[in-house]
């Protein structure tokens, strides 16, 4: 424990007015230094997360918690298969699915797209499809009526509006006297959503599960797979093994979101881990500048700190009191940083709006990043991360100039006074 004029002595060098407020000066540029660079690494950890849990939330909005697939391609006989994955304890519901790669065509415009067949109630109990619908309902996918629910940048690259018709073209053909020709079938436009990841907004159809399989040519009863809705999406390897046991294994195949997306969530966690390494070396520089800082002042307070010695200060007391001079500098620019990181954090998404609409450009391009907006997310543990290495950095910058001050010599200190 410091006694109080040891850090009276120690708060007040960090005040000093001497040679003009140099060291002050100096101390302030340390504070402020060392906070930013706390808040810049808050603020990109807090848009990894944000990017992470933004990009977990729009993919498991159109695809699902985990999935059953046939071996075959195909599952018969689903409705039994169905009322027996929905009695597996996790499992909220079990919702078939067709999907196939077709063709669309307007006009002149044509392009691909996966063509999912769906039941309509069924899918909005399984997947947050619903509520990104922009025009339209999913009660609207009715069987026999052969309407359509594009994704808004797929229907943008067809030239295509609510109430307009598009060719959906199947891959297999059909066997005619004049030979092979291909499964279409005109289908009205009565929907739109924006999911907000490009990847499904541009590339994905939803139909009526019985239109779908009539035009790939599948039996009534058969479906392509299952797509399942859990009480725990992060339980989902875990469920969806256990349901491949029960089924029996053989004829199935089963994957989940986290098996599906793998890819993306780990890049995510390297570049978090990555940035976290690289942006600890700017809070280290800024620490350090500490250093420089205790050095200028120790060298500047030679003669006071000789007089203390005289009167009786040990080695330990001068140590203490420059190491309280590093804390306080720390210790401020730690917690200001913290500050900022967080302020910016939240409200990131208008700043860079306003950077957009200042300079007229976008700095998400969706094609590349999936999304147009910069998300952020701050978690305490993250806070508590950088806050921790920053003020330890801080410590350790310290330990140097204390000790350095802590040695002066009394006598070789006042010899040219």
């Amino acid at each position: 424990m410091s006694s109080p004029y040891e850090w009276l002595v120690g708060t007040r060098y960090l005040r000093s007015t001497h040679r003009r407020g140099f060291v002050s000066f100096v101390s302030l540029m340390s504070v402020c230094g060392l906070a930013l660079g706390v808040a810049t690494l808050i603020v990109v950890l807090s848009v990894m997360n944000g990017f992470g849990r933004e990009l977990r939330s729009r993919i498991l909005s159109v695809t699902s918690d985990a999935t059953i697939m046939g071996l075959q391609g195909t599952i018969p006989d689903w409705r039994s298969v169905q009322k027996r994955v929905e009695r597996e304890p996790g499992v909220r519901i079990a919702a078939p699915y067709v999907e196939e790669q077709g063709m669309l065509t307007h006009g002149q415009h044509i392009t691909g797209a996966s063509v999912r067949g769906i039941l309509p109630e069924e899918e909005r109990r399984a997947t947050g499809l619903a509520q990104k619908l922009t025009a339209g309902s999913l009660a609207d996918l009715q069987p026999g009526r052969y309407e359509v629910i594009l994704g808004d940048a797929l229907a943008q690259a067809l030239h295509v509006h609510v109430g307009d018709s598009v060719v959906l073209i199947a891959p297999e053909g059909v066997a005619t006297p004049t030979g092979v020709m291909p499964r279409m079938r005109r289908f009205r436009v009565t929907g739109l959503f924006h999911s907000g990841m490009y990847q499904y907004d541009r590339g994905l159809a939803l139909v009526n599960l019985t239109d779908a399989a009539r035009l790939f040519g599948l039996a009534p009863d058969e479906v392509t797979g299952m797509r399942l809705a859990l009480d725990d999406p992060w339980q989902a390897p875990r469920v969806v093994r256990r349901i491949a046991y029960d089924l029996g294994g053989a004829g199935y195949y089963v994957s989940d979101w986290t098996e599906n997306h793998a890819n993306f969530f780990r890049s995510i966690e390297t570049t978090k881990s990555m940035m976290f390494v690289m942006l600890s070396m700017i809070v280290a520089v800024a620490a350090f500048n500490i250093v420089a800082t205790l050095v200028m002042i120790v060298k500047e307070k030679q003669t006071d700190i000789a007089i203390m010695r005289t009167f009786g200060a040990g080695p330990r007391n001068v140590l203490v009191i420059f190491a309280i001079q590093g804390i306080i500098i720390g210790l401020a620019g730690t917690l200001l940083g913290a500050g900022l990181g967080v302020l910016v954090s939240h409200n990131l998404q208008a700043i860079v709006g306003g950077l957009e609409r200042l300079f007229h450009t976008r700095f998400l391009n969706p094609r590349v990043y999936y999304m147009s907006e910069l998300p952020a997310y701050v978690e305490g543990f993250d806070v508590l991360r950088v806050c921790g290495v920053a003020f330890l950095l801080c410590a350790l910058a310290t330990v140097y100039p204390a000790w350095r001050a802590g040695r002066t010599a009394p006598a070789q200190a006042l010899r040219h006074e």
